[in-house]
């Protein structure tokens, strides 16, 4: 099954069997679901059949009981070390290594997890896949882009605070350089597609966290592929290398490899329905493989970025992802 979040309280499920396409459908629904590298070549799902839900109306489930252990701080460290050598060499200006939380289910069913992400309310959006034993439920705050015949939404998406630093968050140098590296890329990728309009850099409240939030629309000169703008804008510079090139993916795929990320997480997960696509950027999750369980998080690094700093922003990330669901 699937599902994804379309409002405040609705949520599409998609039932499978799906049927894979390489190529979105001229209509009805399809699932988007592909890896951060974008290499499957059949990543559209459509389901056999589909219904939309009311997220209250979704049964309470109990929880499932979850060991949790520590992320490994050596192998961050490592990683750190390399990247911090290869933006002093010139190589990137950022990029977002990943740590994983790793857990064992001692008790309940995994698939729980799924109701309780698609009870989480706006402004995050509502996300899940599994497959038999396997899956992966979120509720992130990073929409990729929307698009509506020729009308595109974007955002810029990084800068990270606790809800009680905001007002530093606000006038904090490292981040706000960190943000604006994001949005004045994105806008530089977007400025051949038509007429943008960047409205203003915001902090967008999550509860126990802050982010700053730069919402970007452009109105296209002509229609372009779904496929084609997905290859064109991910991964964002909130979660992918700046620049990005051939070399600077194979880094970051490599040091996200070397730490265990799943291969989804930050990866596009969309949803084609109504003539309307919108694709998140999967993130505030938890992935699960049988009763072994990974909560992964990312943070930007950029040359004034320290090690203990980015370590305590992972935490707070993961953090806020079990606080979403009450574990």
């Amino acid at each position: 099954m699937a599902l994804f979040g379309l409002s405040e309280d609705r949520r599409l499920i998609g039932y499978g069997p799906f049927t894979r396409s390489a190529q979105c459908p001229a209509d009805g629904v399809a699932f988007y679901r592909n890896d951060f590298g974008l290499t499957a070549e059949q990543p559209w799902f459509i389901p056999q059949r589909w219904e939309i839900v009311n997220a209250a109306d979704l049964p309470a489930v109990p929880m499932p009981d979850i060991s949790w252990q520590a992320p490994d701080a050596a192998s961050f460290a490592q990683v750190f070390q390399d990247i911090s050598l290869a933006i002093r060499r010139g190589v990137f200006e950022k990029t977002v290594p990943v740590s994983v939380e790793h857990g064992q289910c001692m008790q309940g069913e995994m698939n729980a997890l799924i109701h309780a992400f698609a009870r989480v309310p706006s402004p995050k959006i509502s996300y899940a896949w599994m497959d038999g034993h396997e899956g992966f439920a979120g509720a992130t705050p990073e929409l990729l882009f929307a698009l509506e015949g020729l009308n595109l939404q974007t955002m810029a998406l990084a800068g990270t605070a606790r809800s009680e630093e905001r007002e530093i968050l606000a006038v904090d140098e490292k981040e706000i350089r960190e943000h604006e590296f994001v949005a004045q890329s994105l806008m530089a990728k977007l400025a051949d597609l038509g007429t943008l309009i960047r409205h203003e850099r915001s902090i967008l409240d999550l509860g126990p966290i802050v982010h700053f939030q730069t919402l970007i629309d452009v109105a296209l000169e002509q229609p372009i592929a779904i496929d084609a703008l997905l290859r064109k804008l991910h991964p964002t510079p909130a979660l992918g290398p700046l620049p990005r090139t051939k070399e600077t993916m194979e880094l970051l795929l490599g040091w996200r490899g070397a730490l265990g990320c799943p291969a989804e997480f930050g990866a596009p997960f969309g949803l084609w329905f109504e003539e309307k696509f919108r694709a998140v950027v999967a993130i505030r999750g938890i992935w699960w493989s049988g009763d072994q369980v990974l909560l992964p998080a990312g943070c930007g690094v950029i040359e004034p970025s320290r090690m203990v700093n980015e370590w305590r922003e992972l935490r707070l990330k993961r953090e806020a992802v079990k606080s979403a669901i009450g574990i």
